[in-house]
């Protein structure tokens, strides 16, 4: 059980995460760690079971995934953000103008995380069946495993195509697997999804940041909606509780989703759980597995993305002239513009010190036709800390992956994508309805809804707003694509046939002997 935050343990150093043989004609080499506990021994009862599910949540929080890399990895797969300035390492930079080749340190970082993930979640499923102590928390663990699983593989197919799919605990070199067609990787995670709803609870007041039942409907519909089968999204999303101790619902303050004060509030349906060390260390190392899974993970997105820190990345001009404003004719000028964003002049650290130009590193944007800095506010620390501390400081705030506000804008889209256009109309608005938000309703003069091709428009804008720098636009834009739904595509770089996905990592080129033995090229179009 735990309080604020989900700790994580395994000890384990037999836990493996992947298979490495050694050759030799010397058969003394082949010898077992006597200081190591494996597998084939482990996992004998219920606690054992839950120390292996903390480890898969261990790879979720690392540098290689959400603590660092994912983010990175999404965000300049959008068009929300720009670059910072020449502090921008190349790798990211690359991915962010269209330049990035399979050897890209980022992309690879993710990948591999993304089945270390998978490899400890299929330890975890297979071995629950011989857990009979406590049919409750291995059930649980299992649900847990599968819904993570899902989790990894929605995040490669979605950015990848077409990747070795792993449903059982690879064990030898000859278990390599081929490219999976996307129906039948879209096929498992469904099935995952499911039978992870049908086992997950409900909210729990204590032992937070894992995975529910609402987790996984609401993941389900996301895929669902990603593989273009909009009904089959609706039906999940509407099984999410509005009511009651499960139920979840907008929070009156749009701010209390990013502040680590107001982690775990009525809005937030599952977040990735981070904790301040206190000693500014951070796991730079890229490695997958991330940190010592007992220990405490910190992100350190607070320091990628900080005004006053590094400023790697900051709001696009078009993200920022995405909100409406009463300069360009707007009724109202939206406030999630200030909530999402800091500029020059703006007051932090509790109010007691301005935001100065000369804080900022790096670049200036363009705002309504005036040049000014901007950075991203969500996520950040500054709202309660000044200099020097916030100069650099990996912290503790959690990254909300899944909020009531996103599950609202997905019905939205599945109403009219259904021809349903007043149902999509009063989600939109229930979204506008925020109390410290308080936007006019659709239809509006600049967003007109009288056709399923505004409704479509007024979405779009909406996600933007609503949801920018939360990792969810470069979905967004994949599935818009495939709808034909932009004139002009949101990457400037973008070449057909080449940018639609990301190279499969050179390294899995050189290693799988099977990537391409089922019938797909092992390299995506274009690299």
């Amino acid at each position: 059980m735990i309080t604020k935050k989900i700790y994580l343990s395994l000890a384990l150093t037999g836990f493996i995460v992947t298979v490495i043989v050694i050759a030799s004609c010397d058969k003394k080499l082949d010898k077992v760690d006597p200081n190591s506990v494996l597998v084939s021994q482990y996992f004998k009862n219920s606690d054992e079971l839950q120390k292996g599910t903390n480890s898969v949540y261990s790879t979720l929080h690392s540098s290689s995934l959400v603590g660092r890399e994912w983010f990175f990895l999404h965000d300049t797969r959008s068009d929300e953000v720009a670059s910072g300035g020449p502090q921008l390492e190349v790798p990211r930079n690359q991915l962010l103008t269209g330049v990035h080749d399979p050897s890209n340190s980022v992309l690879n970082s993710v990948w591999n995380a993304d089945y270390v993930l998978i490899h400890r979640a299929n330890t975890v499923i297979a071995a629950g069946p011989a857990v009979t102590d406590n049919a409750a928390v291995r059930d649980r663990c299992v649900a847990e495993a599968k819904f993570l699983r899902a989790w990894a593989y929605f995040d490669l197919v979605s950015m990848w195509g077409p990747v070795p799919m792993y449903l059982n605990v690879v064990n030898t070199p000859d278990d390599f697997q081929p490219r999976a067609k996307e129906v039948d990787l879209y096929t498992q995670i469904i099935k995952d999804l499911t039978e992870a709803a049908a086992v997950l609870p409900g909210k729990s007041a204590t032992d937070k940041g894992r995975a529910t039942k609402s987790a996984a409907l609401f993941l389900l519909g996301r895929v669902n909606m990603q593989k273009g089968d909009y009904a089959a999204a609706k039906t999940a999303l509407l099984q999410i509780p509005t009511v009651g101790a499960d139920g979840y619902g907008l929070t009156a303050r749009y701010l209390d989703n990013f502040e680590e004060e107001k982690e775990f509030n009525n809005e937030s349906i599952f977040e990735v759980v981070f904790n301040d060390k206190g000693d500014n260390n951070f796991n730079w190392g890229g490695n997958s597995v991330g940190d010592d899974p007992a220990a405490d993970q910190s992100t350190v997105r607070n320091q990628e993305y900080c005004p006053i820190a590094w400023r790697n990345l900051i709001p696009s001009n078009k993200y920022l002239n995405e909100f409406e404003n009463t300069a360009t004719g707007a009724a109202k000028t939206d406030p999630r513009y200030k909530f999402s964003v800091y500029e020059t002049g703006d007051l932090y650290n509790n109010g007691a010190t301005t935001l100065l130009a000369g804080d900022q590193n790096g670049n200036s944007s363009v705002v309504n036709t005036v040049t000014k800095k901007v950075s991203w506010r969500k996520f950040m620390l500054i709202y309660k800390e000044g200099l020097p501390a916030a100069s650099f400081h990996p912290g503790g705030n959690n990254q909300r992956i899944m909020r009531y506000s996103d599950l609202l804008l997905m019905l939205a889209e599945c109403e009219n994508e259904g021809s349903s256009i007043p149902n999509a109309l009063g989600y939109l608005n229930q979204v506008r309805d925020r109390a410290d938000v308080a936007m006019p309703h659709y239809p509006t003069a600049q967003f007109p809804a009288g056709t399923k091709a505004q409704v479509t428009a007024a979405i779009m804008h909406e996600r933007m707003v609503e949801l920018g720098c939360e990792e969810v636009r470069n979905m967004d834009i994949m599935r818009w694509r495939k709808k034909g739904y932009f004139t002009t595509d949101p990457y400037s770089y973008f070449v057909a046939n080449k940018h639609e996905l990301l190279p499969i990592p050179q390294a899995e080129i050189d290693n799988n002997p099977k990537l391409g033995a089922g019938g797909i090229n092992k390299q995506n179009p274009g690299y």
